[in-house]
């Protein structure tokens, strides 16, 4: 409404162009009188409000989120997953934009009726296969069929995908995504008829150098139960009651106490030849650079994050923590 009030200054021109004769009273309320006429495709119903749109992009904005940090963690490589669109179109307009062969993993979503798809682009995928065999994550690798071993590592990083598919809408819908089958030619991926409405969800993947997308493909007939919890409404005080509940954190505490982590203490390093390695035998002594009175260090996963001594506690081995080492992560953190 604010776009209709006109300021002091526009009320001003216009008087002064009805003064002049410029502007034409009754040729305006003509124009007002003619009825605005709108585009509407029958063959392309749209069956999502915008609301409704923007509400599976802020979905899948946390969905993209949790896999992002999941790649990272796996490949050991800089990842980068965002959503850049969500849109409705046909099934069959979704199927004839894959090329073929495709990654594509069929979905089941109980208690929800029917199948969705996940679509993964065959460079990205090339790359993750590389990047786990001890590759660089280069896709050097032709567009074809993926191998048994090939198909099994995705099916990994798929299954993966799933669960944090089932945290983003946790909040929304309850469900417990699963695999049924996997395919490469987007033809034989048949879960709607084509001329079925979808809401498809792009996300752009990134692997080093390596760009690609993921789709997800989801029928509106899968929705359509639930069609009155993608509001932006619900899903913001469904977040605020989530945070209210104490067994949250509960939760959460749990899982941190369930997370391994490596600590390794060094104790020291020496340099040798190859030749002094194969000579090696029982009870040769080997000198460390380390004195009896040093501090050692303890690392934390990859990173050195204390100075220890080593003792006993009981009948066991033990160190003793003396300083903390801070690194350029560790600048905004409380000690």
């Amino acid at each position: 409404m604010a776009d209709d009030v006109l300021s002091q200054s526009e009320i001003d021109k216009l008087l002064a162009q009805f003064a002049s004769g410029e502007a034409d009273a009754e040729e305006m309320k003509k124009e007002e009188n003619q009825k605005k006429v709108k585009t509407y495709d029958f063959k392309r119903p749209d069956k999502f409000s915008k609301d409704q749109i923007r509400t599976l992009n802020m979905l899948h904005d946390n969905f993209a989120r949790l896999f992002n940090t999941y790649l990272s963690t796996y490949l050991r490589a800089l990842v980068s997953v965002e959503v850049v669109s969500v849109e409705q179109l046909t099934y069959q307009e979704f199927v004839q934009s894959l090329s073929n062969p495709s990654v594509i993993g069929i979905l089941a979503v109980p208690p929800l009726k029917g199948n969705i798809i996940l679509e993964m682009n065959s460079g990205i995928a090339f790359s993750i296969i590389d990047r786990v065999f001890g590759g660089q994550g280069d896709n050097t690798i032709k567009p074809r069929v993926l191998t048994e071993i090939e198909e099994a590592v995705i099916r990994r990083i798929f299954d993966k995908a799933l669960g944090h598919l089932r945290e983003a809408w946790f909040n929304v819908v309850q469900f417990n995504p699963k695999m049924e089958a996997m395919e490469s030619n987007p033809q034989f991926a048949q879960i709607v008829p084509p001329s079925d409405m979808v809401v498809i969800i792009t996300l752009k993947t990134q692997i080093g150098s390596v760009e690609g997308f993921l789709n997800i493909c989801i029928p509106y007939l899968v929705l359509e139960p639930i069609m009155s919890k993608l509001t932006t409404t619900f899903w913001v005080s469904a977040n605020v009651s989530k945070e209210d509940h104490p067994e949250n954190t509960d939760i959460i505490r749990e899982k941190l106490r369930r997370t391994k982590v490596p600590v390794i203490v060094q104790m020291g390093q020496f340099d040798i030849s190859v030749r002094e390695f194969l000579s090696l035998s029982y009870g040769d002594v080997l000198q460390l650079d380390t004195r009896v009175d040093d501090e050692l260090k303890c690392i934390i996963g990859s990173d050195t994050k204390f100075l220890c001594r080593p003792g006993t506690s009981g009948k066991r081995s033990a160190v003793q923590i003396t300083k903390l080492i801070k690194t350029e992560g560790d600048e905004g953190t409380n000690g």
